[in-house]
């Protein structure tokens, strides 16, 4: 009888340990695991002090807002009532009270970043002013973020279009955007380095995408010009599109310098040659006769001619033999290029031997001869 009433009592505690067991189990699969330095929680405020505020921060424990941190969040800590709820970083997990350390501020900067994040995901719009300009570009502000726009990244239209790259004229024409609004989207945000780059020029693609659509290669058309740059001309097509004359599409002739030949206001003829990714590309020249078609019919290879020495360059000079159709005279026919600057110069006429005669590709190769 005895040995039967141990035996009961023996089940019994073994069910109160395996109850126990699962109750111990469940809370701790219930219990959330607090949170780490650096995240950011939401609580509500239960209480406010001269120096130091208490967020609930359930089911982790209290929250405190003291130190630095209250200085730096002082503004935003006047204007908070109890029963509000806030959103704070962990600064630290426990301090020696007992309270886990908050941070409105780095709580703001965490959700601001995380802002910026969704409105490069989501390709958003924001309309900002300019605040200061520098030779690189310019400088804009957002949501108490300092943020930069490279003028390799502004469209068109504000690019500042100088001709000899000269930086202090390029500043100069950044500084007129000063003060101005402009649409503009985030493309780069770093928090860590506390980097925000924005761009302008991916708006103006989708702008001018539906723009430039309207044209087709082949059409022909009067154009305003905008600006000259070292490397073309550019052409006002309608309002904010405007399309690019190389400087190998304006003349069939060699040309050295576009400013020369163009200024901002002149009405041009152009061509539209290409339309690819928003950009119209433009040519004057394909306007004008082709006149390696009439060399065709005049010249060939092994002919004698004349030419006129219009260039120099690293493989050689180059010889005009009419308005237009030039040939290559290789450094080689000389043997180094002191040499052939001793027999030939600029502006002068030699009598050349045609080697390589391709019209339909616009090439001449050239061997001198006296």
């Amino acid at each position: 009888m005895a040995k039967e009433k141990i035996k009961a009592v023996k089940i019994e505690d073994e069910k109160t340990k395996a109850k126990n067991s699962s109750v111990m189990a469940k809370y701790f699969n219930d219990t959330k695991n607090p949170p780490m330095a650096g995240e950011v929680i939401e609580g509500k405020v239960i209480g406010i002090e001269k120096s130091r505020v208490y967020v609930d921060l359930q089911p982790y424990g209290t929250g405190i807002i003291y130190g630095k941190e209250f200085i730096t969040a002082r503004d935003v800590i006047k204007k908070l009532n109890i029963g509000d709820t806030v959103s704070a970083k962990i600064v630290d997990h426990i301090n020696k009270e007992g309270y886990i350390e908050i941070s409105l501020k780095e709580a703001r900067q965490a959700l601001i970043w995380d802002e910026a994040d969704k409105a490069i995901k989501n390709k958003t719009t924001f309309e900002l002013p300019i605040q200061e300009a520098n030779k690189g570009g310019l400088i804009i502000s957002w949501q108490g973020i300092i943020g930069f726009l490279p003028a390799s990244q502004l469209k068109s239209e504000h690019y500042p279009k100088v001709s000899d790259g000269d930086k202090d004229k390029i500043h100069e024409e950044l500084k007129k955007l000063v003060g101005q609004k402009i649409s503009v989207a985030i493309i780069t945000a770093v928090p860590k380095e506390g980097k925000l780059i924005f761009s302008e020029k991916n708006l103006e693609k989708k702008e001018n995408q539906k723009k430039a659509d309207k044209y087709k290669v082949g059409d022909i058309f009067v154009g305003e010009v905008t600006g000259t740059v070292d490397f073309g001309v550019f052409v006002k097509l309608e309002d904010g599109l405007e399309g690019l004359v190389h400087i190998s599409e304006i003349d069939w002739a060699l040309v050295e310098d576009p400013k020369t030949m163009f200024k901002i206001g002149d009405k041009v003829n152009v061509k539209v040659i290409e339309v690819k990714d928003g950009k119209v590309s433009l040519s004057i020249k394909a306007l004008k006769p082709n006149p390696w078609t009439e060399a065709e019919k005049k010249y060939k290879k092994g002919d004698e001619i004349q030419a006129v020495i219009i260039k120099f360059n690293k493989y050689g000079a180059l010889a005009s033999i009419e308005e237009g159709v030039s040939g290559l005279v290789h450094i080689s026919d000389f043997g180094s290029e002191a040499k052939m600057k001793e027999k030939i110069s600029l502006g002068k006429s030699y009598t050349f031997k045609i080697n390589v005669f391709e019209p339909k590709n616009q090439k001449m190769g050239l061997n001198f001869v006296k």
